[in-house]
């Protein structure tokens, strides 16, 4: 008899970013010595009649005001059902950017796996599972931090060392003040020339650029020195695609954009007008596993790769069952602060720095679900005393 979902929890709670702080303009993450940065997470269950949970940690508050919205729908229906649920839930947020559903999904894969008793990635079909990984920097500060074009260099190298592939450069923002294309420029130039035959390069300046010509000018700088990829440059917020068609076409350096166009269909239009050259997938973001897997599968039939957005553990299931991705991006790190990953999971699953092995590779967890057990007396304990119980 199939399962029955019975009750669904939301918990919002937060935790603690040491020597943290924000930018100018109060939006980028940077490096902040005796500065303290508190984050809110939600942490969601979906219980059945079999006994059976399932359980993801993340979202935000606009997702779980659109969790809000759906929750009672799933409450007496068949979990297992998920792409039904999934069809039902996107036409439900149609006038939203759906971003609800991704954390839904993902439990719900989770209660999946549990279920039978297997991981998701199996669930989804294995193509491996240890997956090469790009160091993704915090923006660049003012702060002694990765404050100069030598300090990224010098950060690019230790990585190296610890045996990363990759590495990727966000730079700095922040304020007009702040912005400077020429540092920009000579930050790409100082991390080419320093590791540039020994690691594959990119750089994602998160929609800083004012112009066009900035973006071109700094491109210009990735092609003389080999960049794998130059990602979300300018301020049209990453979703032209006549914009990055134009800059792919004066530029050697692919482009990969699509991190802030939500659903499949518009990452296909991306894709389709020739306006990305790598593609961006989040199951987060994306209408949960289910979403990012649909992105997956469609880069494929182009013949693209698709680079999942972000650390977490329904991340390194989908490339784990995905031929056409090349890296699991752990971020965001620095040399003088924690990474931003909240401190949730009471087994062995990491995503800081040192998570790597020597090859540079992170593991699948191969638990059932998402294959890790969270920390809930930390989540209860760090509650801000919003709940919501849907039954």
């Amino acid at each position: 008899m199939a399962p029955t979902i019975t009750r669904i929890e939301s918990r919002e709670f937060r935790y603690p970013l040491e020597d943290v702080g924000t930018d100018g303009n109060g939006f980028n993450l940077v490096y902040d010595p005796g500065e303290t940065t508190w984050r809110k997470l939600f942490a969601l269950s979906i219980h059945t009649d079999a006994g059976v949970t399932g359980e993801y940690v993340g979202g935000n508050s606009p997702a779980a005001a659109q969790i809000n919205t759906f929750a009672d729908y799933l409450v007496g229906t068949n979990p297992l059902e998920r792409e039904r649920h999934w069809s039902e839930i996107k036409r439900a947020l149609r006038k939203y950017d759906r971003m609800g559903m991704g954390p839904i999904d993902i439990a719900l894969w989770d209660l999946a796996g549990k279920y039978y008793d297997a991981p998701i990635h199996e669930l989804l079909g294995t193509y491996r599972t240890a997956l090469p990984a790009y160091a993704s920097t915090y923006h660049a500060d003012d702060n002694g931090g990765l404050d100069s074009p030598e300090a990224f260099a010098d950060f690019a190298e230790a990585c190296l060392d610890l045996g990363y592939p990759g590495y990727k450069i966000h730079g700095w923002g922040g304020s007009d003040a702040a912005r400077d294309i020429g540092r920009e420029v000579e930050t790409a130039r100082a991390v080419g020339e320093r590791v540039g035959d020994e690691m594959d390069l990119m750089y994602d300046p998160a929609c800083e650029y004012e112009t066009f010509a900035d973006a071109l000018k700094v491109g210009r700088e990735l092609d003389e020195q080999g960049f794998l990829w130059y990602e979300d440059p300018y301020r049209d917020g990453g979703i032209s695609q006549h914009g990055h068609r134009r800059l792919a076409s004066l530029l050697e350096t692919p482009i990969l954009q699509t991190e802030h166009v939500r659903g499949l269909e518009a990452h296909a239009d991306f894709v389709a007008a020739e306006a990305t050259d790598f593609v961006r997938a989040d199951p987060e973001y994306d209408a949960g596993i289910t979403g990012a897997m649909k992105i997956a599968r469609m880069a494929e039939a182009f013949g693209l790769d698709v680079e999942f957005h972000a650390p977490g553990p329904a991340q390194r299931h989908c490339i784990a069952a995905t031929r056409n991705a090349n890296y699991y991006e752990l971020a965001l790190v620095h040399p003088d602060c924690e990474n931003t990953s909240p401190p949730v999971y009471a087994g062995g699953y990491s995503d800081a720095i040192d998570a790597v092995d020597a090859n540079g590779r992170v593991p699948v967890p191969d638990g059932p679900g998402l294959g890790v057990e969270y920390d809930w007396e930390y989540i209860e304990a760090n509650a801000t005393g919003s709940l919501h119980v849907y039954e």
